[in-house]
């Protein structure tokens, strides 16, 4: 029998930290125990949010409905050629301990998304990315339930409709499926990508004339752990706001007043520019809105320094949003969900 608590406390499940609840809470372990809950009706007509590590989500109030945690867990490799192994990995598994799998059986292809934080399931919703990387690059497919009927569904990679941190998931189908289980085809013959930032730079002083796929993966832990604070010591979400993607005649204009402005190229005339640069121009690095601070040494990341508020952390993104949008005319997006 599924057990649903009520008015439970998210505090230690929100990275943020932030002391709020919600009306009713579940937690399940399998594809069955899914499906076996949303056909109980047990939750016909709630509001419902399906939970992982809870690390990109920012609570300004109690969440008034069904918070189901998802615990799926197993990493197997399910089918194999010359070429590729497919790697199959429950939704409730860390992101970060699939990548450490991945890598120890030199399975190629997800190493430049080493200790992003949260779970497997969540990682398709927003399509994760870092350092020239995104999940859509080697994800082959996934399985998710119906929230409302049970039913099972399969999703390929073009059905999911992978865009910039973003999916179908977050557009149409938000909030209308758990995901349980995701599958990745991965290289035998890992390639390396070391060209975005810095990663060469910091290879460079390891002096070694092979590079593995464990070394890219170091090399990313060390610049990540440099800049980032540890959501255990620091409530934080990561990077709260996406890299404004705009057109590449926008940004002509821009660098006529800042020559000096970081880009990356992308298809069809538009250009990446990294929200952190354009937020460290404003001057923002370390401010502080009540108990909320723009971290000192990644202005991307929004901290809980001093027992703030979901209200509190939400308010100094806007003003890191209108700071932005007065100096450059941006408007940066959130990466974070806000609820």
């Amino acid at each position: 029998m599924i057990s649903i608590k009520k008015n439970f406390s998210l505090q230690k499940l929100n990275s943020f930290g932030l002391p709020v609840s919600t009306k009713k809470f579940v937690e399940i372990n399998s594809t069955d125990q899914a499906i076996d809950l949303l056909r109980s009706g047990q939750m016909k007509d709630q509001k419902k949010l399906v939970l992982g590590k809870g690390s990109n989500l920012l609570f300004t109030q109690n969440f008034d409905g069904i918070i189901i945690k998802v615990n799926i867990d197993g990493i197997h490799v399910v089918k194999e050629n010359s070429t590729h192994f497919w790697v199959k990995s429950g939704a409730g598994v860390v992101w970060h301990d699939l990548v450490e799998s991945c890598i120890k059986a030199n399975f190629g292809g997800i190493e430049n998304l080493s200790l992003i934080p949260g779970t497997v399931g969540a990682a398709p919703i927003q399509n994760i990315g870092a350092y020239g990387v995104e999940l859509k690059d080697t994800f082959e497919a996934l399985e998710a339930i119906n929230l409302e009927n049970g039913e099972k569904k399969y999703f390929t990679s073009q059905e999911c409709a992978f865009g910039y941190r973003n999916s179908i998931f977050k557009t149409e189908l938000k909030d209308k499926f758990l995901i349980t289980n995701v599958v990745l085809r991965l290289l035998k013959e890992p390639i390396l990508n070391i060209s975005y930032g810095n990663i060469k730079e910091v290879l460079q002083k390891s002096r070694k004339n092979e590079l593995t796929i464990r070394d890219v993966s170091d090399a990313i832990i060390s610049i990540r752990q440099s800049k980032l604070p540890d959501p255990e010591k620091v409530g934080n979400a990561g990077s709260f706001f996406k890299n404004p993607v705009i057109p590449l005649d926008l940004f002509n204009a821009i660098k006529k007043s800042f020559p000096n402005i970081p880009f990356y190229d992308q298809p069809e005339n538009q250009v990446k520019v990294p929200a952190a640069w354009l937020i460290d121009q404003c001057n923002l690095k370390g401010m502080r809105h009540k108990g909320a601070a723009v971290h000192l040494n990644q202005p991307l990341v929004l901290i809980n320094e001093n027992k703030a508020t979901g209200q509190d952390i939400l308010e100094l993104s806007e003003i890191v949003q209108e700071k932005v949008k007065n100096k450059f005319g941006l408007m940066l997006e959130p990466e974070v969900r806000i609820l």
